[in-house]
């Protein structure tokens, strides 16, 4: 039986990360979908005092502790029927200097959620990954990409078990915490140049809400070990910055560029090559299904996939890439994009759709 969001409804729902801006915008849609609790783990008291205030319901219910330690994941675990993991390192240059950490918690923190959810019985765990994942260079990346492996072995290896484990991948959040966006907005209204990487650098965009939609999407498709990507628009860094500048009423060029950081791509792939020669293509969204080839060395090397060489990855550099008004018209259904603008005492030129 294919389960939909309905089955939802009542439910226990455990989310790492909670205090996240993934965590806080699933949260709350989870609670407006009638929800019977929505357990939130995160480490940072603060932030859960915020979001307990800020949520106002006693639906809402806040587990301190780490994913790194399994007794606090086992803890928020017990009677949950559904788990969002969201909890991970997710910034590149902090992990390119702590690689352990980044392995302690992507890696070894995911797989204690897996482990608990498994000893708790729990239905259907949906765990968040990057497009950093996909020919990873950084520590970051190659952290999410052996996460995935982590996650969707368990498939491999539990093919009647109960719980179903699936992931998501996609790529920036807009105005998530520590992106790009944020900090533009603020060197504008700050009077600052904005500090562009390399102008001609990709990214898939996408929202708040859409990444809800994917994880979501997976809740109610997913088979066991399936991956899922939804597809998005790009566009370059150089775009977006003028983009902003545009919507914000800033003239001429206020741009510095200072140059590719280190461990930093071109472009950014949300599946690759290999992956698409065996995905579904479902509209939207592309399923990844795992990969069953169990340990039979002819599976590896003696047979090929002559579709493999007629692929290409599903890359941020030869996608629909979105021009400079497209970008604003992204920009403009984000609300916290509008709320800046309404303070800067900015009213657009038009409505976005």
């Amino acid at each position: 039986m294919i389960p939909s969001t309905d089955s939802l409804i009542g439910s226990r729902v455990l989310v790492t990360g909670g205090t996240g801006s993934f965590g806080k915008t699933v949260s709350k849609r989870l609670l407006a979908r009638g929800v019977g609790e929505v357990r939130i783990l995160s480490r940072d008291e603060a932030k859960q005092d915020q979001l307990r205030h800020e949520l106002g319901d006693p639906r809402a219910r806040f587990y301190l502790g780490d994913v790194r330690e399994p007794e606090s994941v086992g803890r928020a675990m017990r009677g949950v029927d559904h788990v969002f993991h969201a909890a991970a390192l997710k910034q590149v240059p902090s992990c390119e200097f702590f690689p352990l950490e980044a392995v302690r918690t992507n890696v070894l923190g995911s797989q204690n959620v897996v482990a608990a959810a498994v000893a708790a019985d729990v239905q259907s765990v949906v765990c968040l990954s990057t497009d950093k994942a996909v020919y990873p260079v950084n520590a970051m990346g190659i952290s999410k990409a052996l996460m995935e492996k982590v996650a969707l072995s368990f498939g491999l290896n539990n093919a009647d078990a109960t719980t179903k484990v699936s992931c998501v991948r996609y790529g920036n959040v807009m105005y998530s915490r520590g992106s790009v966006i944020p900090l533009f907005v603020d060197q504008l209204r700050r009077g600052q140049e904005l500090t562009i990487t390399n102008p001609e650098m990709t990214r898939f965009m996408m929202s708040l809400d859409h990444s809800v939609d994917l994880v979501e999407h997976a809740f109610v498709h997913a088979n066991q070990g399936d991956l899922f990507v939804k597809k998005a628009a790009s566009c370059t860094i150089g775009d977006l910055a003028r983009a902003l500048a545009n919507l914000f009423g800033v003239q001429g060029d206020p741009f510095r560029v200072i140059g590719t950081r280190h461990a930093e791509k071109l472009s950014e792939a949300l599946a690759s090559r290999e992956e698409l020669a065996r995905a579904e293509d479902m509209g939207d969204y592309f399923r990844i299904p795992a990969d069953i080839r169990d340990l039979n060395y002819a599976a590896y090397y003696e047979e090929g996939d002559p579709e493999q060489t007629e692929r290409v990855a599903y890359d941020s550099h030869t996608v629909d890439r979105l021009d400079v008004r497209g970008v604003e018209d992204l920009l403009l259904t984000l609300p916290q994009i509008r709320t800046e603008l309404a303070s800067a005492g900015r009213t657009p030129v038009r409505v976005a759709a």
